[in-house]
């Protein structure tokens, strides 16, 4: 830990509640921290500095709790804006943690005001079955992330559908943590439906230099959902490769079987990105439909 990050730990504990910024027992050795947002039902985030801090930015991983009160989609939320408030207020060589943190609070209540000016801006995206046909929205740049940075090459699935929810994968190439965490950020900044979801669970497995490996994954409310995706990748082998998955909740609660449709919507963007081979040569949306039906 450097001495600029020791001297802004004890600063965020002093200026909020004691516990506030707290290493992660879990990653110690990794130079993990759990921020526990101080706004009223906001999500807890899982933070990574590296050695050079402040010189680089934090690395805002992903949520590692969502509020028990909280509106579904809530955790969501609060990474986006967290993401978006470190991207807004960071400048190399300057601590940036308070700043992140006062910014997220103003970019919470503009959300909120968003919100109950639009109205049914949460409901579920997705009630035809053309949408793989439809072109993707254009980004939309916002002042917290640059202009230049490209669209990920993410490939979708099709749609799962069960009892009103809507699952939808997308999983693209990636070398690096970093990266992986650029994409999640980029989706979640540029795409309002996806940011408004129920949950946006991603994992990502890569191969690093002289035999090091990276794997994480994160749960974004649904608690063992991200595990579960890791876990997918590992039986299948899969590497230097993401995939996040995006669920909007339709009412009706599914039970044990959305994590099944969770994987199943995965597995599909990972065979439409060609990285499974299927023996009929079929998508798994495809040889699902052939069985009887979507999400069986």
């Amino acid at each position: 830990m450097s001495e600029e990050l020791a001297d802004e730990l004890e600063a965020i504990n002093a200026i909020y509640n004691p516990g506030t910024l707290v290493q992660s027992a879990e990653d110690a050795s990794a130079d993990i921290y759990i921020l526990t947002l101080p706004e009223e039902d906001t999500a807890s985030l899982r933070l990574q500095f590296s050695a050079a801090y402040p010189s680089e930015p934090p690395f805002v991983l992903g949520t590692y709790s969502s509020s028990e009160h909280g509106k579904r989609g809530a955790a969501a939320r609060d990474l986006a804006l967290f993401r978006a408030a470190v991207g807004d207020v960071y400048e190399p060589g300057q601590v940036c943690l308070f700043d992140a943190i006062e910014k997220f609070k103003e970019l919470l209540l503009e959300s909120s005001s968003d919100d109950r000016e639009g109205g049914d801006a949460t409901s579920s995206p997705i009630n035809s079955p053309d949408l793989q046909q439809q072109p993707p929205p254009a980004p939309t740049p916002s002042p917290s992330q640059p202009q230049q940075q490209p669209e990920p090459p993410w490939i979708l699935s099709d749609p799962v559908i069960e009892l009103k929810s809507t699952f939808l994968a997308r999983c693209a190439p990636v070398s690096s943590p970093t990266q992986a965490a650029g994409y999640v950020q980029h989706l979640l900044s540029t795409d309002r439906k996806v940011r408004s979801a129920t949950h946006n669970m991603t994992a990502w497995r890569i191969r690093g230099p002289n035999g090091t490996s990276f794997q994480d994954c994160d749960d974004d409310g649904e608690t063992a959902a991200g595990g579960r995706l890791l876990h997918l990748m590992q039986l299948m082998d899969l590497w230097d490769t993401m995939v996040v998955v995006t669920r909007w909740y339709g009412g009706q609660k599914l039970g044990p079987r959305r994590f099944a449709l969770i994987n199943t919507a995965a597995r599909d963007a990972f065979v439409k990105a060609g990285l499974v081979a299927v023996k009929d040569g079929n998508s798994a949306a495809e040889t699902t439909k052939k069985k009887g039906g979507h999400g069986k």
